[in-house]
């Protein structure tokens, strides 16, 4: 069952992509490259500061009149590098708007243009407050999947690739480390996330089913009381709201452990590598102070996009 949602889940990703790049083709391009200059220059500034505290910073500390004005023009370019990836990130989440925005115009037009060809029996073996939900929930999640899972996937592939190569440039013991890390990581978010999309699905189905009922029986409310079906209707209510409730509550029960559980297993990999790295610059020496706050960044932003983009492949 979970390898069929997986292969259902790529499968309309795949569908949904190409329906988006359909209409929105050159934004969406320029979408991707604004997440690649982005993430390129959250990378480089990073980076960067090895240089920044080995060539600039330590050399300063025993001099009594140093001069400044090196690290001046270094801390310039420095924030004129993340000004670049401010920017990018802003006109990225911006286009989205403009693009989302549209998709869900023409998705409900195609949807409503879709409904009007379907048989009569379609809408007799369908309550009516379960076809609304496609409407509402439904193209609700459509929305989210376009305006934030889309750009974070791209965001993460680009991010787990350049940070990889440059944890490995900086430190292949360390890198590691890292690894062993987010194999734990993934594991826990697979376990976690699992359940929660499980009960996700359910959610959507039993909120379908709730409001199919409450539309009926609003409409066939005459019915109702002449066959004096009232306690009835109350009780068959309460199932289907029950049902809700613990569909409801165990989706966001699982999705609220699960960041916390990866931030927790964040601060262990942190402080890991911090102390194998200064014993290896301690007793080693082929480590700079430099290095070791340039990869202790990276492994922090090496471990998110990793989560990010296994809660957006889990079943849901």
């Amino acid at each position: 069952m979970k390898a069929g949602n997986k292969k259902n889940m790529g499968a309309t990703l795949k569908r949904l992509i190409a329906y988006v790049l359909k209409q929105y083709k050159w934004q969406c391009l320029l979408v991707a490259l604004c997440i690649l200059v982005s993430t390129a220059a959250n990378i480089g500034g990073t980076l960067f500061m090895r240089n920044l505290i080995d060539d600039y910073i330590l050399p300063f500390v025993n001099q009594v009149r140093p001069d400044l004005a090196p690290l001046l023009r270094a801390l310039l370019v420095m924030a004129a590098v993340y000004y670049i990836g401010v920017f990018c990130t802003w006109a990225y989440n911006f286009i989205m708007i403009y693009v989302f925005q549209g998709m869900l115009k023409t998705v409900r037009d195609d949807l409503f243009g879709h409904m009007e060809r379907l048989p009569v029996r379609y809408f007799d073996t369908k309550s009516h407050g379960d076809i609304m939900s496609i409407y509402t929930n439904d193209t609700d999640t459509l929305r989210q999947v376009i305006s934030q899972s889309m750009p974070q996937m791209l965001s993460a592939v680009i991010t787990i690739v350049g940070v990889f190569v440059s944890m490995l440039v900086l430190s292949p013991p360390l890198t590691l480390i890292t690894v062993v890390m987010v194999i734990c990581m993934v594991f826990a978010t697979r376990t976690i996330s699992s359940k929660s999309g499980y009960y996700f699905v359910r959610q959507q189905t039993d909120v379908g089913n709730l409001n199919g009922y409450i539309e009926e029986m609003m409409e066939g409310q005459k019915v109702v009381k002449v066959f004096c079906h009232e306690e009835a209707c109350v009780q068959e209510f309460k199932e289907l709201n029950g049902k809700l409730r613990e569909s409801a509550n165990n989706a966001n029960r699982y999705a609220s452990i699960l960041m916390p559980v990866l931030g927790n297993l964040g601060y262990v990999s942190y402080a890991v590598i911090a102390m194998v790295g200064a014993c290896l610059s301690i007793f080693g020496g082929r480590m700079t102070l430099g290095t070791l706050a340039s990869f202790l960044q990276f492994s922090r932003s090496f471990n998110q996009p990793i989560s990010q983009f296994d809660i957006i492949k889990s079943p849901s």
